[in-house]
């Protein structure tokens, strides 16, 4: 072969590598922020948080995120393990929607419809590393990534930009940020940790108990598409305005709780939920300045061998994802996701844990 056709076939790789969402100089890797005996592990594929090591109330260090072992295990797995979700995060039905009389089609990765961005989101691509500083008075890593015009069927250009930041003892700051470059388009970011407070490898979550500051939820089809109603919670199976445990009426919501919660605040930054796990006596506490917030119990966790080779199951974690109103694109009575060109989305989270004896 060539000299002349190798690098051709060189060029080549690289373009793929580009179009696959890869920053070029980039490479996959960990990076880890600490303060004390409080520390997250980020990887820069996926924008992911794939460990958070806190103490419990005798001061056992565990690990409360589910994942795995090693970076290559995240590559292309469609379970979201710790996951930055975008474009445009939850579904999309039809996974298609008209946008200035204009309609955009999506690629769908749900049956007919687009999940968390399409098949290759913002979960699946490697995101530069801008700022890292380990540890310190503020630890903190910024990633950035540039989604181009048609990725998933998306209009516009758009800069993102997230950053993970350890903020005083056993605070988690997670700061979303994206402009629209030269095109309306829809924008909704969250991510998404599946939280273990007795640790990953402790079994389910049945017994932990969960307050969600939320009076409504969005009612779904049989395809989790939103029906554009706004129900209320109360007297229902969905109603955690006072702590409950996780299991307490999951029997009677099918599989496991998946529901998108419409936040009670009008606050920029809102009390979201709270969740306690009496034998190790960790709480985390969520405040977001997002509108929604998605509960899901990881009823589609099924024999996933997660970190140590520990096999995950159903309610194995539980997720909290804030984010704007799902499928708000097909639904105008929705609050809009619809970010102009030159205009920024900003969507801040912040999380505390404690210890409760």
């Amino acid at each position: 072969m060539s000299s002349k056709v190798i690098s051709v076939l060189i060029c080549l790789f690289i373009f793929h590598l580009l179009a696959a969402g890869s920053v070029a100089g980039c490479k996959i890797g960990v990076y880890e922020v600490k303060n004390g005996d409080f520390s997250v592990k980020i990887t820069n594929y996926g924008a992911r948080i794939i460990s958070v090591f806190l103490p419990d109330k005798n001061g056992k260090i565990d690990d409360v995120v589910l994942g795995y072992d090693t970076v290559k295990e995240y590559i292309n797995e469609t379970r979201y393990f710790g996951a930055l979700l975008g474009r445009v995060g939850n579904r999309i039905g039809g996974a298609q929607f008209t946008l200035n009389g204009t309609l955009y089609k999506l690629v769908p990765n749900e049956g007919n419809n687009t999940i968390h961005g399409g098949p290759k989101g913002f979960s699946f691509v490697v995101w530069k590393v801008s700022e890292y500083v380990q540890d310190g008075p503020c630890p903190h890593i910024t990633l950035t990534y540039h989604s181009a015009d048609g990725e998933e069927g998306f209009p516009g250009d758009v800069l993102v930009s997230v950053t993970y930041a350890l903020k005083d003892p056993y605070k988690l700051s997670v700061e979303f940020k994206a402009k629209s470059v030269n095109k309306a388009t829809p924008i909704n970011l969250s991510h998404h940790p599946y939280w273990n407070l007795r640790g990953h490898n402790s079994g389910d979550v049945l017994s932990q108990v969960v307050q969600i500051y939320a009076s409504h939820i969005t009612p779904v089809d049989e395809q989790l598409i939103p029906t554009g109603e706004i129900s209320p919670v109360k007297n229902t199976p969905n109603d955690f305005l006072k702590p409950r445990k996780v299991g307490s009426r999951i029997d009677k919501v099918q599989i496991g709780y998946d529901r998108n919660y419409v936040l009670d605040s009008n606050e920029k930054m809102k009390a979201v939920a709270i969740v306690y796990d009496k034998k190790s006596g960790r709480v985390m506490d969520i405040q977001a300045s997002a509108p929604c917030v998605h509960f899901y119990t990881a009823n589609w966790i099924i024999n996933v061998k997660g970190k140590g080779g520990f096999v995950y199951q159903p309610h194995s974690a539980l997720s909290l994802e804030t984010q704007g109103y799902p499928d708000a694109v097909n639904h105008p009575n929705f609050p809009s996701t619809i970010v102009n060109p030159g205009k920024t989305y900003a969507h801040s989270v912040l999380y505390t844990f404690s210890i409760k004896k």
